[in-house]
């Protein structure tokens, strides 16, 4: 038989196929309407189509196309015709041909042919090169072939300028653009290459690109706009930066005196030049640069002939009085971006200056952090062995301190800026900082002095925080390094943490300093109970308890401070750090771990009760159940429920507290968690475990819940408590159901599905309607 649904059933179904019949025929006829339209519309004319370049540049590639190939037949013609002719007819051809091609842009200006006149005289110009090179293979062959391009070029471009000179000067013809500029191209070369060829040496070398450099710059000012200057400018750029190159080689390469002044003259013209060129940029930024370059030039040719009359650590210190000296160009009258400049490169050397030495300054800073290694190993020889070890030291070391006090007062000095001169104190005072802490190391002070020297340094640093930050952060850094260093010796380890603990606690007495000094001193006196455990020989596990004294101290301090105080929170993290270090001591001893945590949780609850602290109520609660759970592991209890009773027992209370101040918090939010604390671990021991007991316990356990939940209409200990009692029972009966599916024939169990589909089947509507009916009740339970 066929199953026919309800009426209204159907209804929908008819309703909703129409609705689908209705779109779909509106969307076929929009279709319809647009072929229509397609149909009927004229064709598109096609866009007219854009040239991709203009006719001028198209001109001026073929142009240049056809120059260079006729200059390649001509090279050609040079390199593999040649020996064909005779030395008139070699002489003859390209005589005529180059001459005719040098003539050749004297017509085409007369028609106005510029372009082609400009190709034309650049392949001619390329002829009087092929004619260098010829005359080379025909008569000067056994001439050095370096000194005969030194003067072909020179000749070269005295042709090429004057040809440029003659044709525009022709009357009423515009001057071509291309021989000026390729004359002074070529120029650049015969002095250098004259150079090279004479073997005269780096220092001739140098000599001629510093000159070739002037010269371009000469051209450059003199010359407007346009291809020659853009030449001069490539080539003065080009020739100086070569200039300097080969002068910082020298200057490195220098051994004697003679040398030196070498060097120095050479740097010294270069940075003349340079600064010229400063002096007449008009852009400011430009000026800059160029004044930075000049004047780091200028402090290398000072420096370069003290740098080989006086020992190798000199260097770095006569550099620096050189780039200090430059400060002084700082007050002339010179203008405002030379001087910024100038005030640049000195800057820059002072920065090289400090890179040099801070090998030194890591060591001397970086070297106590090994004795975490070596704790009260025993006391080094000297201050430098504190903090190498034996190992590393930099060589020259005794320019460090030289080097960061000499930067130090010129950032106190020089620097008049209202905005910058509070940074370049503060800068100041941590190169004279860093200074203070290298001398014990570079002097090799004994031990006992070097710490001395840290301990003045912390105490001379407080006093100037009251206002600034940096002071402190110094003085903190300087403590750690005191105790870092301390650690060499018990005795030297514990009279300085106290002194440590002490100097903070005294230095947080003043405001504005506290909310740093507070946890410092804490610190240090967590650091110096674990000394004093140590130094008596105590178990850490014992050394814990010792620790949990400044945690409890820093818990009363802070309600003392009370909420409004800045100090509090940094003064409770310090506390929290304790309490961390002292379950960390305490974790190798069980029964100690367990009373640590228990006394952690007390002091924690103690914070919880006071008004603005009420959530530290929940991590008590945690430390509770810690040292429980700890202190059961240690008298090895295995079963859950002792682990996870104490737990729900007081999550079910803080829930029921909670839902009688708020009605509208659910069963789930105030119970679920409690139960499910101790339930589920119960249900999960339940299912391995072979006796009987604990079945039976929380099977009964589960019936009350639910009944529980039944009566007061609770959804979670309904859900919770039916569940884990079905799961209990299903445990209970699981053997049974065992030996009745071994001794029931294979056919039943299909059998009984079947009929239970059926069932199912025939009573769906009446099944679903009581499905909505125990959810409907479910939520409105609590």
């Amino acid at each position: 038989m066929t199953h026919l649904p309800p009426p209204a059933e159907e209804l929908r179904l008819l309703d909703a196929e129409l609705w689908q019949l209705d779109a779909r025929r509106a969307q076929l006829l929009a279709r319809r309407a647009w072929l229509l339209a397609a149909l009927h519309r004229p064709p598109p004319t096609p866009p007219p189509t854009r040239p991709e370049t203009s006719a001028p540049r198209v001109q001026n590639v073929l142009l240049v196309l056809g120059g260079v190939l006729l200059a390649l037949a001509a090279m050609a013609f040079t390199l593999v015709g040649w020996g064909r002719l005779g030395i008139a007819g070699r002489s003859v051809v390209l005589g005529a041909v180059t001459l005719a091609v040098l003539a050749a842009p004297v017509p085409l200006l007369r028609r106005g042919l510029g372009a082609t006149a400009e190709a034309v005289a650049g392949l001619g110009l390329a002829l009087t090169v092929l004619d260098a090179y010829a005359l080379y293979e025909v008569a000067w062959s056994g001439v050095d072939g370096t000194g005969y391009a030194a003067v072909a070029a020179a000749v070269l471009a005295s042709v090429w300028a004057g040809y440029g000179w003659a044709l525009g000067a022709l009357p009423g013809r515009p001057a071509l653009r291309l021989p000026l500029p390729g004359a002074l191209a070529v120029a650049q070369l015969p002095l250098l290459l004259g150079a090279v060829a004479l073997d005269a040496g780096l220092t001739a070398v140098a000599s001629v690109l510093v000159v070739s450099a002037a010269a371009d710059t000469l051209v450059a000012s003199r010359w407007g706009a346009g291809p020659v200057r853009v030449v001069a400018l490539v080539g003065a750029y080009g020739m100086g930066g070569w200039a300097a190159l080969v002068g910082g080689l020298l200057w490195v390469g220098a051994a004697g005196p003679g040398a030196a002044v070498r060097v120095t003259v050479l740097l010294v013209l270069l940075a003349a030049l340079v600064l010229a060129v400063a002096r007449r940029l008009a852009r400011p930024e430009h000026a800059v640069a160029h004044a930075v370059v000049g004047g780091l030039l200028l402090v290398a040719a000072l420096g370069a002939l003290p740098r080989v009359l006086l020992p190798a650590g000199w260097t770095v210190p006569l550099h620096l009085a050189c780039a200090v000296g430059l400060l002084g160009a700082v007050r002339t009258q010179l203008p405002l971006p030379m001087r910024r400049g100038l005030a640049g490169a000195s800057a820059t050397v002072q920065a090289l200056a400090l890179v040099s030495v801070a090998p030194v300054v890591a060591v001397a800073l970086v070297g106590p952090v090994a004795w975490v290694g070596r704790v009260w190993s025993g006391a080094p020889s000297d201050a430098r062995a504190a903090v190498t070890g034996g190992g590393f030291w930099p060589a020259h070391s005794w320019t460090a301190p030289v080097v960061l006090v000499a930067v130090a007062a010129v950032l106190a000095s020089a620097v008049r800026d209202p905005d910058w001169r509070g940074r370049a104190r503060g800068g100041a005072l941590g190169l004279v900082w860093a200074a203070v802490l290298t001398l014990p190391a570079l002097l090799e002070l004994p031990y006992p002095a070097a710490l001395l020297v840290q301990f003045l340094t912390v105490t001379a640093l407080l006093p100037a925080s009251r206002a600034r930050l940096l002071p402190l952060v110094l003085a903190l850094v300087t403590s750690v390094l005191l105790a870092l260093s301390a650690l060499a010796t018990q005795t030297a380890t514990l009279v300085v943490l106290a002194a440590l603990v002490l100097l903070c606690a005294g230095g947080a007495r003043f405001a504005g300093r506290a909310a740093f000094l507070a946890p410092a001193a804490l610190g240090y006196a967590a650091a110096l109970a674990v000394a004093v455990g140590g130094a008596a020989g105590w178990a850490p596990a014992h050394t814990a308890l010792l620790v949990l004294v400044v945690a409890t101290a820093a818990a009363l301090l802070a309600a003392r401070l009370g909420n409004g105080s800045e100090v509090t929170v940094p003064v409770e993290a310090a506390g929290v750090a304790a309490g961390l270090l002292a379950v960390g001591l305490a974790a190798t001893d069980p029964a100690l771990l367990a009373l640590v945590l228990g006394l952690c949780g007390a002091v924690t609850a103690a914070t919880a009760a006071r008004g603005d602290r009420r959530p530290a109520g929940y991590p008590a609660t945690g430390l509770f159940v810690l040292a429980a759970w700890v202190r059961l592991a240690a008298w090895e209890v295995t079963a859950p429920e002792a682990y996870t009773l104490p737990v729900s027992v007081a999550a079910l209370l803080a829930g029921a507290v909670r839902r009688r101040r708020d009605t509208r918090v659910t069963s789930w939010t105030a119970y679920g968690a409690g139960l499910a604390v101790t339930l589920l671990p119960s249900l999960a021991a339940t299912w391995s475990d072979v006796h009987g007991t604990r079945p039976l316990l929380l099977g009964a356990a589960a019936l009350v819940l639910t009944l529980l939940g039944a009566r007061h209409r609770l959804r979670a200990p309904l859900v919770l408590g039916g569940a884990v009692l079905v799961l209990v029972a299903l445990h209970e009966l699981a053997p049974y159901l065992v030996q009745l599916a071994g001794a029931v024939p294979r056919w039943v169990p299909p059998a009984l599905a079947g009929a239970l589909l059926l069932g199912v089947g025939a009573t769906y509507e009446r099944r679903l309607r009581d499905v909505r009916r125990v959810r409907e009740a479910l939520g409105r339970m609590g």
